[in-house]
């Protein structure tokens, strides 16, 4: 369906490496270290080589300062040219803000050197070396840190410009370098970050990172203490700081550079002269956009399996510039500058780092695993009722029914149509006496247009003041799907505590188990609200970036609405955070359970609250593809809880569509089919038997690998691990996984090959250095780090299970109340030298807190020397009652000639000598005990 802060995340130790590398500098002058540097001080290299790496071509005069320049108008000018004469993918825009002519150009001091035209490409007008900028002060040292003054003797071209500005640097960590830029002289909003995660035990004397500056015009170098690589250099433009434009420019440590979403993207960015725009919008994911979500962090490849990440803690505007150089340069529309910089050394250490500072994710309950069903045009109960008996004739499983807004009276939230879901919360106890779950979508906008003392809502909302206002101090009244509506702002404690209210008020009525927040960019069908906005610079902003509609306030509020923290023009991109938050801390006070949450905006540290879901996908092949990077992308933004609709939310799927896409969504950790009301059916059940076959098939597969999923969930949650994972993730020295974004891995082990073409019945699948073993099959692939062609048939999706890995799996049901009682067996897959391990955490899926209260299991499995091993590390009742029925051995060298379990001889196990594969059925060995199953050669 199209539509659809609290201030989240850890200022908190972030254990990386950060170093400062000189390359890009262009000033003959000395540069002094910063924060825990303490090596010799490094001359500094000409500008060109550095920046444009050019070395065919040496600018040499550019490293003269235009202080030292003779007074001389023929000398003068040459030492122009000279400053002006760089490679084309080296210049950074002196006229982002807008176009500007020869002579306007000139007038900013920058360099005029057209080009032959093309749509997007380098800029014709751009910074010279030296551009004139801040001038920075001495170092103080502080507790964490030093501080410097920054100044500025001849303002910007920019309005408002701020003269004065305040440098802060934190060594949060061994590889955390935090730095602050911000006017001392006026309080501008800042995004607090809550803490959440124990600091770092990191040593700062060990600090991975060295930091370095050029006093003026002012920049700063990071660079990797290890191997003195430039990981930041922003000597190569100026910083500029006005009241609604911030801009800073660094180069890049490679062109491999992954994140700054929601974008519809490879996993790897273009920076062919790219603009991405960080800006909240109710927009169906395509090429160019700006869509829903705004996470202002990347992460940059770098050789040897390296690896670091940037993250703009700001919550304004952002328009992010990618270029060939390669080099990227920020621009926020308000706010401050504060960057955190993250050494890795590797790329899943670079994610852990960046989740200490916004959060590591939830542990969501076990049934959200499952697969759930929704359609926008399941329009009564009766038919809800029908199409969840349907799939469980058809023996699909389904956890989940969902109901979109066809459920709500006019729809407004809070409410159900007494006609067409009068019986809603007799339905929704139909579903959970069979095992199932509910839930139905909940919109932000509330209806404004009731009369007085129907809509509790809206009534009890205005008495206790929770909406967003307009400039006038009037209920802003924007609309959504009830019409005319007001907007709760979420950064008020009286709005959390009024949603929590009519949240406990409607489930008393109807239970439903979990919550859909949709619409919250905030979307409105209106620009601003219903009267319009004020003409301001909040609403016509010096700089407007490339947005979808071409305004702040297209399709949204008012960017000079009223919240309680701030103006929505410094909360737009939070609102969605906001929202989750409040709904997930609800959910949590009124069920008593652990909540469930899915969002359709989104912000750094969102994955705390809420999972995501990539929005209104149409049902083509090239969406299905694309949305791999998407959902691979929201894993390094720490929401691991994700995924697609599958079959596609906008037009017709087809047969072999929809069987491709169940087979890949079957791997999403959200699972969710949703479709829209105008279009043909795509519940399983309505296509032809083969389909339903290959269908059934994949979620099957899915339902056994939950214990495997859930406790890739559980490291997540504990340990800021990914759950679906690049291959540059798992393999970061594999030159040939770092641009992969068409297969993907679960954890380290479980490698996805699905079809993403129509009609293809086979498929090149990359599969890195090792032996993989075929799930379905156990039947060895030995790659020396190569691509393999696989058959495909319409009825399998290749799945490869990694040597020495061991994983936890269970039989499948119609739904996980009936599969977590169901036995469990391993997939072992032995190691050459014939070792194995693996690990399973079980707790009752569904209540608070159980790691952080220690009421779990947890149990490791160990193979090796012709035995597997079960060590439960730690027990409660979870467990109790359940039990291994077998197992299966990949990669055995030759049959065995018995098999012990517990040391009783076991009769019911097969050898299979084309795959190495053995199988040992009928056990009844306890889960809550240590097992031991044995094999002779």
């Amino acid at each position: 369906m199209s539509r659809s802060t609290f201030i989240v995340a850890v200022v908190l130790a972030c254990s990386l490496s950060i170093c400062f590398h000189i390359d890009h500098l262009s000033v003959h002058e000395t540069i002094e270290p910063i924060g825990p540097v303490h090596a010799k001080q490094n001359e500094i290299i000409a500008h060109d080589r550095l920046v444009n790496n050019h070395p065919a071509k040496p600018q040499k005069e550019s490293v003269v300062s235009e202080r030292s320049l003779p007074d001389n108008s023929q000398d003068t000018n040459k030492h122009r040219d000279d400053k002006c004469t760089m490679a084309p993918e080296g210049r950074f825009d002196c006229a982002r803000d807008r176009a500007l002519s020869q002579r306007q150009c000139e007038e900013r001091g920058c360099c005029y050197a057209p080009l032959p035209s093309s749509a997007s490409g380098p800029p014709w007008c751009f910074y010279p070396s030296l551009y004139p900028g801040y001038k920075m002060g001495p170092l103080t040292p502080t507790r964490r840190g030093q501080v410097a003054t920054l100044t500025r003797a001849k303002p910007s071209y920019l309005p408002r410009d701020v003269s004065t500005l305040s440098l802060d640097l934190s060594e949060e960590a061994a590889g955390c370098l935090r730095l602050t830029l911000k006017d001392p002289s006026s309080q501008r909003y800042e995004v607090k970050l809550p803490a959440g995660v124990p600091p770092s035990e990191d040593d700062a004397h060990d600090a991975l990172y060295t930091a370095e500056y050029q006093s003026d015009p002012f920049g700063f170098i990071v660079r990797r203490r290890s191997n003195g690589k430039v990981i930041m250099n922003t000597t190569v433009a100026p910083l500029l700081f006005a009241d609604q434009y911030l801009q800073l420019s660094t180069t890049l440590a490679s062109s491999l550079v992954s994140g700054l979403g929601e974008h519809y993207t490879d996993l790897l960015l273009d920076l062919n002269w790219t603009t991405l725009t960080l800006w909240n919008r109710d927009m169906a994911p395509h090429a160019d956009a700006n869509l829903y979500g705004s996470h202002p962090f990347y992460i940059v490849q770098e050789e040897d399996g390296l690896a670091h990440g940037v993250f703009l803690l700001n919550s304004n505007a952002i328009e992010v510039m990618l270029q060939p150089t390669p080099a990227l340069t920020w621009v926020s529309m308000g706010g401050i500058l504060d960057l955190y910089i993250f050494l890795g050394p590797d790329p899943q250490s670079v994610i852990r780092q960046y989740l200490q500072v916004i959060g590591y994710p939830m542990m969501p309950p076990y049934w959200s695993l499952g697969f759930h069903l929704c359609r926008w045009g399941y329009t009564t109960t009766n038919i809800t009722r029908k199409v969840a008996q349907l799939m469980h004739n058809a023996n699909f499983p389904l956890d989940v029914q969902w109901n979109d807004l066809d459920y709500a009276d006019e729809r407004r939230i809070f409410t159900f149509d007494p006609w067409r879901f009068g019986d809603l919360p007799e339905m929704v106890e139909e579903f959970h006496k069979r095992g199932m779950k509910y839930i139905l979508i909940l919109d932000p906008g509330i209806s404004s247009t009731s009369p007085p003392g129907t809509y509790p809502p809206f009534d009890d909302g205005l008495k206790r003041d929770v909406f967003i206002k307009n400039v006038t101090g009037h209920t802003l009244i924007g609309k959504v799907w009830p019409g005319p509506t007001a907007f709760p702002d979420f950064t008020n404690a009286e709005t959390r505590q009024w949603w929590e209210d009519c949240i406990r008020d409607f489930h008393s009525k109807v239970p439903v188990d979990g919550l859909w927040i949709d619409m919250n960019e905030p979307a409105s069908f209106v620009q601003g609200s219903v009267e319009g906005c004020p003409d301001s610079d909040l609403e016509n902003p010096p700089y407007t970036p490339r947005v979808v509609g071409g305004q702040l306030n297209s399709g949204t509020l008012c960017m000079s609405a009223q919240q309680r923290l701030s103006t929505h023009y410094n909360l737009h991109n939070m609102y969605g955070l906001t929202e989750a938050y409040a709904t997930n801390r609800a959910l949590m006070k009124v069920r008593g359970k652990r909540p469930f949450v899915l969002s359709r905006s989104s912000y750094p540290g969102i994955g705390r609250f809420s999972g995501v879901w990539t929005g209104d996908v149409r049902s083509d092949w090239e969406q299905l593809r694309y949305s791999i990077p998407a959902m691979l992308h929201f894993s390094l933004f720490g929401v691991p809880l994700v995924g697609a609709d599958i079959c596609g939310f906008e037009g017709d799927t087809t047969e072999e569509l929809c069987v491709r896409w169940m087979q890949l969504g079957a791997f999403y950790p959200f699972m969710r089919n949703h479709n829209d009301k105008p279009n043909a059916p795509q519940e399983p059940y309505v296509f032809g038997k083969m389909a339903q076959a290959a269908m059934r098939s994949a979620l099957n597969l899915r339902y056994s690998l939950l214990p495997f999923l859930y406790t890739l969930f559980y490291h997540a949650h504990t340990s800021a691990d990914t759950v679906a994972r690049p291959l540059f993730m798992e393999f970061p020295t594999d030159p040939n996984c770092q641009t992969i974004d068409r297969q993907f891995l679960w954890g380290s082990s479980l490698l996805i090959s699905p079809v993403l073409e129509q009609g293809s019945g086979g498929l090149a699948a990359y599969l890195p250095l090792g032996t993989w073993y075929n799930l379905h099959n156990g039947e060895p692939f030995y790659s020396n780090g190569q691509y393999m062609q696989l058959p495909a048939p319409l009825d399998m999706i290749n799945v490869h299970l990694r040597e020495g890995h061991i994983i936890p799996q269970q039989d499948p049901a119609l739904t996980t109340t009936a599969s977590r009682r169901n036995p469990f067996f391993l997939t072992v897959a032995l190691s050459a030298d014939g070792w194995a391990w693996g690990d399973l955490f079980w707790d009752d899926g569904d209540s608070l807190d159980t790691y952080k209260m220690g009421n779990y299991c947890y149990v490791t499995f160990i193979a090796g020397q012709c035995q597997i091993v079960s060590d439960p590390l730690r027990l409660n009742a979870a467990l109790d009652g359940l039990v291994l029925r077998g197992l299966q051995v990949f990669g055995l060298p030759s049959p065995p000639s018995y098999v012990l379990a517990n040391g009783e001889k076991v009769n019911d196990f097969m050898f299979y000598s084309d795959t190495k594969l053995l199988t040992v059925t009928n056990l009844a060995l306890p889960m809550s005990k240590v097992f031991t199953v044995q094999w002779a050669l």
